[in-house]
């Protein structure tokens, strides 16, 4: 016999003897003493068919497959279901067997008796389970952020879950009249500024936000206090993320960098970007790296006709296009592989294809490699983003949306240099094209091939030391789902020759973000990991910005995106100019951050 089978057989037996108990209590008390001799036979019969119909209907009613040591209000309401029913089928097949029927009085006395009695032993369970589930001295000790119902659940599954290795000894609410209180017989000791405090005071190892329906606001204020202390965090989900799911605690995550960010959910016009995207071939442009990825993975929601992914590296191609295939099966896809750099290639692109709508996200942005390679960094940020703005110029595209970074102003880096031409070549195109041409200009994101995240992540798990350019580095991040659905939004803007900004939110100090990457890992700085300074690396500067001086700052109907004023260039001299470059290029020659300097006169770095 099972596990179940022996649970189903104990709880049975106990039910069988409660109903015998409930018969004999009945008529005791209507006889206030032994059952008279004329209804001992009454008596015996209505033990027997209840054992039988009403064991049948607390079957029917699922109270057989509950798990007592979590009942509630569910629970209590099936019992007062179950045993009405179980009773009165029992008192009419008494009155159909014997033909005398049972006395009114012990009838609702039977009941009352049944009730108490069933629904009691099934609660005294419950109270048992709750004061008397103590946690092991090894096990690690918990503090759970939220009292409510994702919090009450987390503490339920450790305290009753032998094999998990943590147990919950207090809990944190903001809500005043919880605190003071006890869930589960754990205490409500106080709202989150109690966290440094209570975390010290009970040795807490590890400490759990259990608030899957706060905003990232709060979220972020509550990982503030928890970072005073030295436990290890973890967080539930989203309730989008685990609603449906049996068990909160196997939802548990460590809390990353995203949730330090604090901010909310970017608000999408899902009318406006359908309006551009439905039902026309739109064309991604590194496809394969971090952010053309997410745009693929964003716009296939929006039904485009067809989706053109095009990409250099075959490996991250076949990684997006395998996953693109199992996610949007009923999706048109077309898998390009190509060179930006090639001219030729992207006119057979447009010549077979006829994109739409384009979203050029093929670049180079590694600063210190593209320092030491300039010339790639050209041919890449400069002449791909050229060969692709005029061939969807030619064939009559009816939007050009390239990504640019911050870097672009008032630059001290190869990267930044090229990416501000091909920012100035594509609002230089707008002037004469039926093309909507715009640009869209972010920081950093999160997370994103060869950025500080990951890096930081693989120094802390080798023991470190983790190594920061400088003290007082500082820089805008944000997340590449929520960059690339504002540049999505952007897109819906456009009329013809802006630059989009970003939102990013409040600048962070690298350091600091050093440090609570390592505090994340249960670690603590400079302590169990050390943290080195290696200087400024070539092309870097202390602090980023966002627009140049000429821009200027316009709100648009989104309050994450800005808008710097369309600057005109003269599209000719441009072109003269960026013919002197890619001679400089051909030729290998020692000079092109001096003509990259003459095209932008704000680049601060020539050697």
């Amino acid at each position: 016999m099972n596990g179940n089978h022996k649970r189903l057989a104990i709880w049975i037996m106990a039910d069988i003897g409660m109903v015998w108990l409930s018969v004999i209590i009945s008529y005791w008390f209507r006889f206030d003493g032994p059952v008279l001799r004329d209804y001992v036979e009454q008596a015996l019969l209505l033990a027997v068919i209840s054992s039988v119909v009403c064991t049948a209907t607390m079957y029917v009613f699922r109270l057989y497959n509950r798990v007592w040591e979590y009942a509630s209000i569910g629970e209590m309401v099936s019992v007062l279901k179950a045993v009405p029913v179980g009773s009165l089928v029992s008192f009419a097949a008494i009155y159909t067997l014997d033909g005398t029927g049972v006395p009114v009085s012990i009838m609702l006395r039977y009941m009352e008796t049944l009730l108490l009695l069933l629904g009691g032993i099934r609660f005294a369970w419950r109270v048992y389970r709750d004061a008397y589930g103590k946690g092991n001295p090894k096990q690690r000790k918990a503090l759970i952020v939220g009292a409510g119902d994702c919090g009450t659940m987390i503490a339920r599954e450790m305290k009753f879950n032998a094999s998990f290795n943590l147990y919950p000894v207090a809990f944190v609410d903001d809500d005043t009249s919880k605190q003071g209180l006890q869930v589960l017989g754990i205490p409500v000791l106080g709202g989150r500024e109690s966290i440094p405090e209570i975390a010290g005071k009970f040795g807490i190892d590890e400490i759990i936000i259990a608030m899957p329906s706060a905003g990232k606001t709060a979220i972020s204020e509550i990982i503030g206090y928890c970072k005073k202390t030295k436990a290890q965090l973890k967080i539930i989900p989203r309730m989008e993320e685990w609603i449906q799911r049996k068990t909160a605690i196997k939802e548990m995550r460590n809390v990353e960098v995203e949730d330090l960010l604090g901010r909310d959910p970017v608000k999408v016009d899902l009318e406006g970007i359908a309006n551009y995207v439905e039902d026309k071939t739109v064309l991604v442009t590194g496809a394969g790296g971090s952010i053309g990825s997410e745009l693929c993975r964003q716009l296939a929601p929006f039904r485009p006709q067809k989706l053109l992914m095009l990409g250099h590296g075959e490996r991250s191609m076949r990684g997006i296009e395998s996953e693109m295939r199992r996610r949007f099966p009923e999706l048109r896809i077309e898998t390009i592989i190509a060179d930006v750099q090639d001219k030729e290639a992207i006119e057979n692109v447009f010549d077979k294809h006829t994109p739409e709508v384009v979203f050029h996200a093929a670049a180079h942005k590694h600063v210190p490699l593209m320092e030491r390679n300039p010339g790639e960094a050209v041919k890449n940020n400069v002449f791909g983003t050229k060969h692709v703005a005029e061939a969807a110029d030619r064939h009559g595209a009816e939007r050009f949306v390239l990504i640019s970074t911050d870097k672009a102003v008032n630059p001290t880096s190869v990267m930044g240099t090229t990416k501000r031409i091909a920012e100035m070549f594509v609002q230089s195109l707008d002037k004469d094209s039926r093309t909507i041409f715009a640009v869209v200009r972010f920081g950093n994101v999160l997370g994103s091939r060869g950025s500080v995240i990951p890096r930081f992540k693989e120094q802390i798990a080798r023991g470190g030391p983790v190594t920061v350019t400088h003290p007082e580095m500082i820089r805008y991040f944000m997340t590449i789902p929520e960059a690339v659905q504002l540049v999505i939004q952007a897109g819906a803007f456009a009329r013809g020759g802006e630059i989009f900004i970003l939102d990013m939110g409040k600048p962070v100090k690298i350091l600091t973000l050093a440090e609570d990457l390592i505090r994340l890992s249960g670690l603590e700085p400079y302590r169990d990991v050390a943290i080195e300074f290696t200087g400024i690396r070539p092309g870097e500067k202390l602090y980023e910005e966002l627009l140049t001086a000429e821009e200027g700052l316009a709100s648009t109907r989104h309050d994450r995106i800005f808008i710097g004023k369309p600057v005109h260039f003269q599209r000719d001299k441009l072109e003269q100019e960026i013919g002197m470059l890619a001679k400089a290029v051909r030729e290998n020659r020692t000079d092109i951050r001096q003509l990259l300097k003459h095209i932008v006169p704000t680049y601060r770095n020539v050697s």
